[in-house]
């Protein structure tokens, strides 16, 4: 689980590492501070990871990046906020795959398009999801023995998530939709909450973001059976990824990035971005990210754009599957 008070700290230190500054020679932008709205509440991972990127663009910029948070809707009263402010570069927004590739299947009225009303700057941070079990509840030390023991289980399973159409949500309906198993969804705020069920044995399994879990698998506490990325996460490379536990064709990542309101100047948008990719190119940064179990990357604004495109068509699939509904 995100320890807060330990990701603040790597994000103020982060922080004091000297970066050179991006001349304003180029043009007036930034003059003042810029608003970075992060659509999550305090302390959970988009949190942390938009505080890491935060302290250093301060840096870069000359302006303090300042973060507010306004959670709710799985983002979109954040996001909205974003779409709806003043076009000059002072308001950014700080995304996840859910605002930029689910929410629109979920919710039956999303009050901002985020093609039409949004410019993405860059992709900024990437994790899997991972399967964990609490061990002195659930007896299964590998993803098979784990789906013959649900099989077998004769009062049924059940399965928690951060919230109805999140990506854990939607990525463990599909998981037992593909194992053939009935489970029973409990979908709580976050991995807070989430973790504490687990423990207690109030619910069987989750499949959760690893920046979540990081900890918690190391110290022996959860029971990792696979984690949803293409090749083994390297803070745990004895977890093997969905394909090597069974599961072919079982790649999903949790993204996100950050975006801006559509009139937003291209000059603007160039600074911010390369004030990101400084963020990714700094090797002590990069190991920052790495001890809270997420992965920087950068991405130009029209790649993150597709790959957007390129998801939407898989999660709106998969709320179909789960008959998952927000509204």
């Amino acid at each position: 689980m995100i320890d807060r008070r330990t990701l603040l700290g790597a994000a103020a230190f982060a922080g004091t590492l000297a970066l050179p500054a991006i001349s304003r020679a180029q043009g007036a932008w930034p003059q003042r501070p810029v608003r970075l709205v992060v659509p999550y509440p305090p302390g959970g991972a988009t949190d942390v990871l938009a505080r890491l990127y935060a302290e250093q663009m301060s840096r870069t910029l000359g302006q303090p990046v300042v973060i507010e948070n306004r959670p709710g809707a799985s983002g979109n009263i954040g996001i909205d906020a974003v779409a709806k402010a003043s076009p000059d570069g002072y308001t950014i927004g700080a995304g996840t795959v859910s605002n930029f590739s689910i929410n629109q299947y979920l919710y039956k009225n999303v009050p901002y398009d985020i093609e039409r009303d949004l410019k993405p700057i860059a992709l900024g941070w990437e994790f899997p999801n991972i399967a964990v079990v609490a061990p002195n509840k659930v007896p299964a030390r590998t993803l098979a023995e784990f789906i013959a023991w649900a099989k077998a289980k004769p009062q049924g399973i059940t399965y928690g998530s951060t919230g109805i159409g999140t990506t854990t949500h939607l990525s463990s309906a599909l998981f037992f939709s593909r194992i053939g198993v009935e489970a029973v969804h409990v979908p709580y705020r976050g991995a807070s909450q989430t973790i504490p069920a687990l423990l207690n044995g109030d619910v069987d399994f989750a499949l959760d973001g690893v920046a979540s879990y990081l900890g918690l698998v190391e110290g022996g506490q959860m029971r990792a059976l696979a984690v949803t990325s293409a090749e083994r996460w390297p803070q745990l490379p004895e977890v093997p990824t969905m394909q090597q536990a069974g599961m072919e064709d079982f790649v999903v990542t949790v993204w996100g990035g950050f975006v801006a309101p559509a009139g937003v100047p291209d000059e603007v948008i160039g600074k911010l971005n390369a004030a990101l990719k400084q963020v990714v190119d700094d090797p002590a940064q990069r190991d920052r990210f790495a001890r809270v179990g997420a992965k920087p990357i950068w991405t130009t604004e029209v790649q993150a754009s597709e790959r957007a495109a390129r998801e939407r068509p898989m999660w709106q699939a998969l709320v179909k599957t789960s008959g998952a509904q927000a509204d």
